[in-house]
């Protein structure tokens, strides 16, 4: 894939104004996500909108280009996705991939049957027309990502056939004239290995785009759009300590300085150095002013002979919730009572993957469990202020880095709300938490002395605590507990596969788990992928 930068997202608060949008229409396929993050790394800001959306529609938010998904259908089954005509005959380039150019080519006259020319997985492509606008510069032998049943074996009139495979005549063809494209295959993967370079063809030829959207351009449009919402008032931000609650906060901090407060509850579930990097070097980063709650004892109290995963999920919840009232009750009070501007605005960490799962993309998102503030009841009198809705995870990073956080805090690995609550599978109490925290920490020094940080998406350990397995250490039999770890790569958490870390990493870890934490002798690999496990083990 290319190595461009991600691009930013324009302002959120006012997303159909912005210059140089792609539209990626949804078909149901499991990749719309990735095809906007690769146009946002080609450096265009991209969106993705439902298939449902009418055409009309589409085309009032004068798209420089659209971009149409793969999807599980036939284009002759009934009930599949449609699309109008009209998009073809508006003038705006088009790129249709797999059901996307099947569709294309079915409404203009093109061939497309079910001839038993099915392909699935890695395909070699043959290039037929080196110079043409999609293909110019790469192999005329190529390897592409197939998942089709489906093939077009004709193009419609005006169209150049520009690439084909040992069994569909019609893998790819394009008109520069009407500035209407399409390849079967999915371009956006990487095992498409010039699929990068094929998309950037179409943005920057095709639809004659230029490459403009940068970090810097997300910062000055949010922090403009934020002062324009705030004004004199207030705005508290619940603080998880991840990377996306503590961007959001230091953007709005840039925005609108001592007008925001942060909070910050210590459930006592974090892991080692996590509340101190909040407490001190996001702080010092930042400026931003930080109420920290310490309420270690309450959650304990609370959790105290519980076993069910669903149950400990709802009580962290519950009980954050509760806290996070005392505290922004507090907070509230004490600006009344000095006379101060009203607290009016809640900052949250939504990112562009939570409005999109939600069926969102306009208006204000609902709070929702698994956002950063930890499922904040909707009767808050707050409105949001959501300044990453229209990133992705990579990109937001990239905002927190080009803001000035620490490096630890930017590059963190996903970590749930819940915490190491949900890391330990039995119940939670402070000496398992103290157990766990070592256990977990010793793998992150050998994974970052080893490199691997950005290899690895997440990489949980987890304390088996009701399970206790036979050992030898010194000169008798112990019985202790295993740790598990769960390495796993990803690009958005939807799926993912464990990573083959290399041995002598997982030994190293093995070995210093088992020689520095009490009670633990064992040290195992789970290499499930997801599906059919999840990530979390509860």
């Amino acid at each position: 894939m290319s190595s461009a930068s991600p691009a930013a997202a324009p302002d959120a608060t006012h997303p159909d104004t912005s210059p140089d949008v792609v539209l990626v229409v949804d078909f149901g396929a499991q990749y719309a996500q990735l095809i906007a993050r690769r146009v946002r790394e080609a450096r265009v800001y991209s969106e993705i909108v439902p298939s449902t959306m009418p055409v009309q529609e589409m085309l009032a938010r004068k798209p420089a280009a659209v971009i149409l998904s793969g999807g599980p259908s036939s284009v002759y089954a009934k009930g599949a996705p449609r699309l109008d005509r009209a998009l073809f005959e508006a003038g705006v380039p088009v790129f249709g991939m797999c059901y996307g150019f099947q569709l294309m080519a079915q409404a203009l006259g093109g061939t497309v049957d079910n001839s038993g020319a099915r392909e699935y997985g890695r395909t070699d492509l043959h290039v037929g027309k080196a110079d043409s606008t999609l293909f110019e510069g790469t192999p005329a032998e190529q390897q592409v990502w197939m998942s089709h049943g489906d093939a077009c074996s004709a193009a419609p009139e005006g169209f150049t056939v520009t690439a084909s495979t040992a069994v569909v005549p019609v893998a790819a063809f394009e008109n520069d004239e009407k500035k209407l494209y399409g390849v079967q295959y999915h371009p956006e993967v990487m095992h498409s290995t010039y699929g990068q370079q094929v998309l950037e063809h179409f943005l920057y030829r095709g639809a004659g785009i230029e490459p403009a959207w940068t970090t810097g351009n997300v910062i000055e449009e949010q922090v403009a759009a934020i002062r324009e919402q705030v004004g004199d008032r207030r705005a508290i931000c619940g603080l998880s300590g991840g990377v996306d609650s503590a961007v959001a906060a230091a953007l709005v901090q840039k925005a609108i300085g001592s007008q925001l407060t942060c909070v910050y509850v210590d459930h006592g579930l974090m892991r080692k150095g996590e509340t101190e990097q909040v407490e001190k070097d996001f702080v010092a980063a930042t400026g931003v002013s930080l109420k920290v709650v310490d309420a270690e004892r309450r959650f304990l109290d609370a959790l105290a002979g519980v076993l069910d995963p669903e149950e400990k999920r709802k009580i962290i919840g519950r009980e954050f919730i509760r806290v996070f009232e005392q505290a922004q009750a507090e907070i509230v009070a004490e600006a009344g009572a000095h006379g101060g501007r009203p607290v009016q605005f809640l900052v949250q960490g939504t990112l562009y993957p939570d409005v999109v799962e939600s069926g969102g993309g306009t208006g204000t998102a609902n709070i929702k469990s698994h956002h950063n503030v930890g499922g904040l009841p909707e009767d808050l009198e707050f409105e949001l202020i959501e300044p990453l809705r229209k990133l992705f995870k990579d990109e937001v990073r990239m905002v927190g880095r080009e803001l000035g956080l620490p490096e630890e805090i930017v590059q963190r690995q996903p970590f749930p709300g819940p915490g190491l609550g949900i890391r330990i599978v039995g119940e939670v109490t402070r000496e398992r938490l103290d157990l766990l925290r070592e256990a977990d920490a010793i793998a992150r020094e050998e994974l970052t002395a080893a490199g691997l940080d950005r290899d690895i998406w997440q990489c949980p350990v987890v304390l088996l605590a009701d399970v206790r397995s036979v050992g030898v250490q010194g000169d008798g039999r112990t019985y202790g507990h295993p740790i598990v770890l769960r390495p796993v790569s990803s690009e958005d958490a939807m799926t993912a596969d464990w990573t083959r870390m290399p041995p002598d990493v997982l030994a190293k870890i093995s070995t210093r788990i088992t020689n520095e934490v009490a009670d633990v002798n064992r040290v195992v690999l789970d290499v499930t992928s997801k599906p059919p496990g999840t990530i979390e083990w509860e």
